[in-house]
């Protein structure tokens, strides 16, 4: 088992190596610095407090799908609907903030468990449909994710949610908010404590939320259900090899359905987090927001392990982040885009990079006898 996170630590250490190395030439091709560049990128991230702020909250949403695309690949499922289950869960936090009147504390648990409520309910039709009709879910999540995109979209034709002469609904209420330290840093109190800590104040001046909090301890509970429970025991048995789970005694369908439900529940959150922590609200959209499609990559990157996700989810929003800021210099920050595509490219590749780390333990045991 060590030599197995050993080897996925460095097939994912190489992967991004080989990304900002690739990245530094198109860099030069495009006649900018890469040194220059990654330092933009670098301070881009680091050089503020709002910056890191910003990082953070960026990685919430993808740190979540990831866990949940993880999730389902662990128990043999691959989850691509996470950005259909993403956008549900928006809309049931939406409602369930907009609509209910509720205490503060109690009101934004209600919301994001209709979040998550929502969302699990969508990856569970992908699951029902795989276990009783045997729909692949690949299809089916894809599908779901359309439903799920015009279903948001066909919601803000309705009076009673579409603010009037906007694209975007009525904003949640205030007590269904997660936002940290929201009205006391408005207030007199807060504005004077933060005139003397310029840090803090820097860093609360973004929406800085639970979010980041709550994807930290999904990230263990789902890490615990799958290596200590007799759940998870079951589902990744049904990942491993469905004939000899179902010989075992294991009900294959049913493990199937709650697999994409839970799964679908984590997505739904991070869209909850979203609305709650952040927006406020959903709008119309042009095209899908694409939280989902990243947490597929955060899971790749990740080795499908939920407390990676984290870590993943963090290196993907900071470089977004940061590579936004390249523009000061002149050039595309698209770059960024094609850093990371390269670093999936390799993390998916383990064979090539198996080759190169058996060619380098050669030449240290070939060093190792001529120094003998």
């Amino acid at each position: 088992m060590k030599s197995k996170s050993k080897n996925r630590f460095f097939y994912t250490f190489i992967s991004i190596l080989f990304g900002l190395i690739f990245g530094s030439v198109i860099l030069k091709i495009s006649g900018t610095s890469p040194i220059e560049a990654y330092k933009v990128i670098f301070k881009g991230i680091f050089g503020k407090p709002s910056y890191v702020a910003w990082t953070m909250i960026n990685a919430v949403p993808i740190i979540l799908t990831g866990i949940s695309v993880a999730f389902a690949f662990n128990t043999g499922l691959f989850n691509i609907g996470a950005e259909g289950q993403y956008i549900v869960g928006s809309i049931g936090a939406v409602l369930a903030g907009y609509l209910l009147k509720l205490p503060p504390v109690i009101h934004p648990i209600v919301a994001l468990l209709c979040g998550a409520i929502c969302g699990g309910i969508w990856g569970g039709i992908v699951g029902f449909l795989k276990s009783k009709f045997g729909v692949n879910e690949v299809i089916s999540s894809i599908m779901m994710n359309w439903i799920g995109f015009y279903l948001s979209n066909y919601l803000l034709s309705f009076s009673f949610l579409r603010k009037p002469a906007s694209d975007n609904s009525y904003s949640i209420q205030p007590t269904a908010s997660i936002g940290i330290l929201q009205k006391w840093k408005t207030s007199p109190e807060g504005l004077a404590f933060l005139k003397e800590h310029e840090f803090l104040k820097q860093f609360l001046r973004p929406s800085v939320n639970w979010g980041f909090i709550i994807a930290i301890i999904m990230a263990v509970l789902i890490w615990y259900i799958l290596n200590k429970t007799t759940l998870g025991y079951q589902l990744k048995a049904v990942g491993f090899n469905k004939d000899a789970a179902e010989y075992g005694g294991i009900n294959i369908k049913r493990n199937q359905v709650i697999s994409m439900t839970i799964a679908g529940a984590l997505s739904g959150l991070a869209g909850a987090i979203t609305v709650l922590g952040v927006a406020g609200n959903i709008g119309m959209m042009a095209s899908q927001q694409g939280y989902g499609f990243d947490g597929m990559a955060v899971s790749l990157i990740a080795g499908n392990n939920p407390l990676g996700c984290i870590l993943a989810g963090l290196l993907f929003a900071g470089l977004m982040y940061g590579g936004g800021k390249l523009t000061i210099l002149g050039t595309y920050s698209e770059i960024i885009k094609i850093v990371i595509g390269i670093i999936i490219f390799f993390i998916s590749m383990p064979k090539l990079l198996d080759l190169i780390q058996s060619k380098i333990s050669r030449k240290n045991n070939k060093d190792g006898v001529k120094h003998d």
